[in-house]
């Protein structure tokens, strides 16, 4: 397994417990929670971004860009 797909579990789970918090504070309608609320939906996102390109890279064949006709 890649690193960057244990990188972006790990960015993943910390921007759902980000959310946790901040869902369960948002009745206080303070400005930090709406911040905690953005980031942690920021922080998914790009953990499984790099999770889903790294799963990607990892499973397409390689390139070999010198195999075709020169025109």
């Amino acid at each position: 397994m890649s690193l960057f797909v244990i990188l972006g579990a790990i960015f993943a789970l910390a921007g759902i417990a980000t959310l946790i918090v901040a869902i369960r504070h948002q009745h206080e309608q303070r400005p930090g929670y709406a911040a905690m609320l953005l980031g942690g939906v920021m922080a998914t996102a790009f953990g499984i971004v790099i999770a889903g390109f790294a799963i990607a890279y990892n499973a397409a064949p390689p390139l070999d860009l010198n195999s075709g006709a020169m025109r």
